[in-house]
């Protein structure tokens, strides 16, 4: 029985690449190290691979950057602004599109699917050139034959690849982008003609995009693509892999009519619907690339359940067609659990990084065939029971407040108007009003205060010490600005998320959970591992003390529940909405001792509400209902004099409905759900 990995993270166990990176461009280390640093990279994660016993490994995966520049590379395709002259592409062209450089800006970065994870978007029109520029994929499928190790080389999937990209500036938004297929398949099949003649057997397309609504246009060209390219592959098994969600009955009636291939990699994760369609018509004599190991949260597989799903499976595909694969990439994951110093044994035993999801996969194989290491899912097992029965994930009192929230929809007693009006004979604001988003620039020297304090070597005397100063500094800079509504500048804060997490129960951290979200940059998220509350006020001390420093108003500033959520590994063991309730209910009380105290505004950020918003559109309404009820949890106990701001600053184009009213606020209308929720004028200070 046959094991697959989808990808793997680029980054290295400690961020290796993400530093080897920065020298580079910091001018301080030359290309020579930077291609050591990836070889080496490289090389490990083929090895690990390999001595885990799985047989079909990824190979072109890795990425300086993002696997979609990379493409983009590989077809030449270069805005004319980065004057590239042709040949292969280097360092200098490449990283000019994804950074800029000092006359030109970058390309376009947004996320990836529902991840957050974030691409480089394809500039593309009539007068694109493409040709044959990056020989990455046969490369690095040629540096893992040298060691010994037959990869799977892995492309972006010419279909996906165009509905990814997006007119080029000058090119009308109406151009069809599909009309450059013809275009670009005659480098693709130059690409798989050169991977034959190094020896691949297999190759692996990527066309997430069969996941999403497309349109009998947009299918059909995955038809056609597919029939143009069928003699170019002649002689490969081809695997098509989609991920990310369950794929629609029409995308899956083309996706298995598709001409040439071999296999059809599926997310059974997050598309556990399309179990059904697998059931009900799986083509004979196909391989099933069967998604069962999750490769986009970080907790130990069910194995005993997977094992259910692939014997059903093998009834369908057959046994020597069965393959047991991850959901998608373990990129959207940490990357081994082997480097956490900080999580307890308990909590560890828990979970699963790349590397343990590496040999879950390799397990479920074995055990597939005939080869069940007992040991292995007994420990299993027993993690999944300790971690189902454990009080330290169960809260009785939580369940129970957050059980009892169904009784309402949580929207304020009076009518915006209303509010307004009261807020406006308390507050007393311009027409006009002016505020900043709230956090301030971090220095070097707050930085070192911070790490200091947590590391016991200054007192906690000296470290309020230090924060009041620096946001006395704050508050007179913004009042010699004339600024209406003031904020603190969160000089104690770290992270926008981690911050809370910290002080909220049912959270850990991690101290090597690093996971890409684009180029150099990485994220450690939270992990949200049982009922989330709020032992003591988290914030109050602060705002309170920076209220004491000015008579104008100063604004409370909170994280919103979604945004938690959604930046974090989130517990699997109930639905993601239960869990943001609760950390709705805690915030909530965040919010109360807030207006306690004598805070008049408080502004709380959902950065990241529309980040969890479903693929499919059928999807949306059940999504944003409980999203924007978190939302209104968090505030509906306040009085009407209490004003109550959301700031939202990632995604909202073309979302929702904006206008200005006469008092000076935004009022901005969510379509979906008619839901008015107020924003103030932001003055752009330090941002």
């Amino acid at each position: 029985m046959a094991s697959h990995i989808v990808g793997y993270p680029r980054m290295g166990p400690k961020r290796e690449l993400k530093f080897a990176l920065e020298s580079f461009w910091d001018g301080k280390s030359s290309a020579e190290d930077l291609e050591k640093v990836a070889t080496d990279l490289r090389s490990s994660i083929w090895k690990q691979m390999s001595e885990a016993g799985i047989k079909y490994i990824p190979s072109n995966t890795f990425s300086y950057y993002d696997q979609v520049l990379d493409t983009t590379a590989m077809l030449g395709a270069v805005p004319e602004r980065y004057s590239w002259t042709g040949g292969e592409i280097g360092l200098s062209t490449y990283f000019s599109m994804a950074r800029g450089n000092a006359t030109v800006p970058a390309m376009e970065m947004t996320k990836w699917f529902d991840t957050n994870y974030h691409f480089i978007v394809p500039e593309l029109g009539p007068r694109t050139k493409f040709s044959y520029a990056s020989h990455k994929a046969v490369s690095e499928y040629k540096e893992a034959k040298a060691l010994g190790i037959d990869t799977v080389p892995v492309l972006i999937g010419p279909v996906s690849y165009l509905l990814l990209s997006k007119p080029a500036k000058g090119v009308e938004k109406s151009f069809s982008l599909l009309s450059l297929l013809g275009s670009i398949l005659p480098i693709y099949k130059e690409v798989v003609a050169e991977l034959k003649a190094a020896g691949a057997s297999w190759i692996q397309f990527d066309e997430p995009t069969l996941v999403k609504d497309l349109d009998a246009h947009e299918l059909a060209a995955f038809s056609s693509a597919y029939a143009e390219l069928e003699s170019a592959v002649s002689g490969l098994n081809v695997l098509i892999e989609t991920y990310f969600a369950d794929i629609p009955a029409e995308s899956y009636k083309t996706l298995t009519s598709l001409s040439g291939v071999t296999a059809y990699g599926f997310d059974l994760i997050r598309g556990a619907k399309t179990l059904d369609l697998i059931r009900s018509s799986f083509p004979s004599g196909k391989y099933l690339f069967a998604g069962v190991v999750d490769g986009r949260n970080i907790w130990a597989d069910d194995l005993a359940a997977s094992l259910s799903t692939l014997q059903s499976l093998e009834v369908v595909a057959g046994k020597d067609k069965l393959v047991v694969s991850t959901s998608c990439s373990l990129m959207h994951t940490a990357v081994d659990l082997v480097n956490e110093t900080k999580l307890d044994d308990e909590i560890k035993s828990w979970l699963a990084f790349a590397a343990q999801k590496v040999v879950e996969v390799n397990a479920l194989a074995k055990a597939l065939a005939g080869q069940k290491d007992e040991a292995y899912f007994a420990a299993n097992a027993a993690a999944l029971a300790s971690r189902k029965s454990s009080p330290r994930v169960t809260n009785e009192e939580v369940q129970k407040a957050a059980a009892a929230l169904k009784g309402s929809d949580h929207r304020r007693a009076t009518n915006v108007s209303a509010r307004l009006d009261a807020q406006q004979k308390k507050l007393n604001l311009p027409i006009l009003p002016t505020t900043t988003i709230g956090s301030f620039p971090q220095t070097v020297e707050l930085r070192r205060v911070r790490r200091e304090y947590k590391a016991k070597k200054i007192s906690e005397e000296e470290y309020v010490s230090a924060i009041k100063e620096e946001i006395s500094k704050v508050v007179k800079i913004q009042e010699e600005l004339d600024i209406d509504v003031l904020v603190h500048g969160e000089p104690e804060r770290n992270d926008m998320v981690e911050y809370f997490g910290e002080q909220l129960s049912g959270f850990a951290f991690t101290a090597n959970g690093w996971v890409q979200s684009y180029g150099s940059r990485c994220v450690k998220p939270p992990i949200i591992y049982g009922d989330v509350s709020r032992p003591n006020p988290m914030t109050v001390f602060w705002s309170k003390t920076a209220q004491s420093m000015t008579s104008r108003p100063m604004k409370g500033m909170l994280t919103g529940p979604v945004t938690i959520l959604n930046w974090s590994f989130v517990r699997n063991d109930q639905p993601r909405f239960e869990t943001c309730y609760q950390i709705a209910l805690a915030i909530k009380k965040e919010v109360e001792d807030l207006e306690a105290a004598g805070i008049q505004v408080i502004q709380i950020d959902e950065a990241a509400l529309r980040e969890g918003l479903p693929l499919r559109k059928s999807e949306h309404a059940f999504y944003l209902d409980w999203a924007v009820h978190s939302f209104r949890i968090t505030n509906c106990g306040v009085q009407d004099t209490t004003q109550v701001t959301i700031f939202q600053c990632c995604g909202i184009s073309g979302f929702l409905f904006v206008s200005v009213a006469p008092d000076g606020h935004f009022s901005w209308i969510d379509p979906h759900t008619h839901v008015l929720l107020q924003l103030q004028r932001y003055h752009p200070l330090h941002h």
